[in-house]
């Protein structure tokens, strides 16, 4: 949501701002809306003052034993009409609000100008592409090799999208997750929370998945949402609250499945575990001052960053440019790991600044001391990182196809009880314990 003054102050901005991701101008249209809502704000305000001083006079006559009827049959017109301005009122602010809900955050001014993903700006990047081989086998192919990663079985169960992990691969996956919550709660100063997987339309309305994200979300009988992500509940949890000003900045990180219908990506990713109905994820968010916000962002980025380099795999940081940046930020940086499979880098990470357009849709706020007013707190998003991207980043670079093995990579060894190599098992031992 929007700051309205500033809207009425400086439109052109805002419809600059909107122009760069590729939308047209809406400032003329919500300074209509809230120009009219103003109008019979006014006229209610004039009615209800004149209703209050007939009201007098109705006393004051029944006060005298004079007959009040004409003056009262005018107070009650007045409550009529008042009633019909109010739903009127009321209509034009949900038009108003439905207007600005649906529109994305401003962009900082040095996100890069771009139509997609194609002009993305690689920014840094660990370890040098791998020399291209089209012969190296993807996870799926990988995971079959195993025995331990199980896509008809879990079709089967759940349908689409969907996977089952076994054995070295089901203990890898925990491991990934346990290590990096040990990371960020240890060394990057994150506070870990177990938190709900259902929530309310209120909460993903204050993260910004809601109204425009519907049909991406899984939705229970009782109208209840499963998460897309943890961000969701650990970004609310300054929902309508006062911040003290020296708790911030307030760190947070889950792990904690996830679940999408990834409604517009039909065709897309269709094969193996890049775009999962179900997936886990290590989140990190922050909650900050308004001026703290843009050094925790190059923290933060920093802080995924580093999960990739203990875990040594190639991967490359980018600015995302004005046709890629997601609804709700005002600047992200990707983490894209290099997948020998597909030959290609993959999003594994993405760390956002929202500035203050979710605080505005949660009403969160704080209070610089000294200051009589308050301010809306600034917040932040990223995975820390993916765990089921990583699973198959670390599946595609640490096989050994001479060896017909996966090799664990040495930080996760004391997660899997030491051990080295994630060996082939016979078929009808599959699901039993290694």
């Amino acid at each position: 949501m929007f700051d309205l003054k500033d809207i009425r102050n400086n439109p052109e901005s805002y419809d600059r701002n909107w122009a760069r991701r590729g939308l047209p101008p809406y400032s003329s249209e919500i300074l209509s809306l809230d120009e009219k809502r103003r109008s019979i704000q006014t006229e209610l305000q004039e009615l209800q003052q004149e209703r209050n001083e007939k009201s007098k006079q109705v006393g004051q006559l029944k006060a005298k034993g004079e007959n009040a009827d004409a003056l009262m049959q005018e107070v009650a017109a007045l409550k009529d009409k008042m009633a019909l301005l109010e739903d009127n009122e009321r209509d034009v602010s949900d038009e108003l609000t439905t207007l600005m809900s649906a529109l994305p955050n401003m962009i900082d001014n040095d996100v890069p100008h771009g139509v997609d993903e194609e002009e993305n700006v690689e920014i840094r990047k660990f370890k040098d592409t791998p020399e291209k081989n089209f012969d190296a086998p993807d996870h799926v192919a990988i995971g079959e090799t195993l025995g331990m990663m199980d896509f008809p079985l879990a079709a089967k169960l759940s349908g689409s999208r969907f996977v089952v992990l076994t054995n070295g691969l089901s203990k890898l996956q925990r491991a990934l997750a346990q290590f990096m919550l040990d990371v960020h709660t240890n060394e990057h100063g994150y506070a870990e929370a177990s938190v709900p997987l259902m929530v309310q339309d209120h909460i993903l309305y204050g993260t910004g998945q809601l109204p425009k994200f519907e049909d991406d979300q899984f939705k229970t009988t009782r109208g209840d949402y499963l998460i897309p992500t943890s961000e969701v509940v650990l970004t609310n949890f300054v929902r309508e609250e006062i911040v003290d000003w020296e708790d911030l900045p307030i760190r947070l990180t889950a792990h904690t499945p996830c679940f999408r219908q990834e409604a517009g990506s039909a065709g897309r990713d269709t094969r193996g575990m890049i775009r999962q109905h179900q997936f886990e994820k290590v989140e990190m968010v922050s909650i900050t001052r308004p001026d703290q916000s843009q050094a925790e962002h190059e923290r933060m980025t920093e802080c995924a960053e580093s999960i990739m380099k203990r875990l040594d795999l190639p991967f490359r940081t980018v600015v995302l440019c004005t046709g890629d940046i997601g609804f709700g930020a005002r600047k992200t940086y990707d983490l894209e790991v290099w997948l020998p499979g597909q030959q290609t880098y993959r999003e594994i990470s993405s760390c956002s600044n929202c500035g203050d357009f979710q605080a505005r849709r949660m009403n969160a706020r704080t209070r610089a001391p000294g200051e009589k007013g308050t301010q809306f707190v600034h917040t932040l998003n990223g995975s820390g990182v993916a765990v089921g991207r990583a699973l198959l980043a670390v599946v595609e670079n640490y096989w050994d196809e001479g060896e017909q093995c996966l090799i664990v990579p040495d930080v996760l060894r004391p997660y899997m009880g030491g051990l080295e190599r994630i060996e082939k098992i016979p078929h009808n031992k599959a699901t039993k314990a290694a």
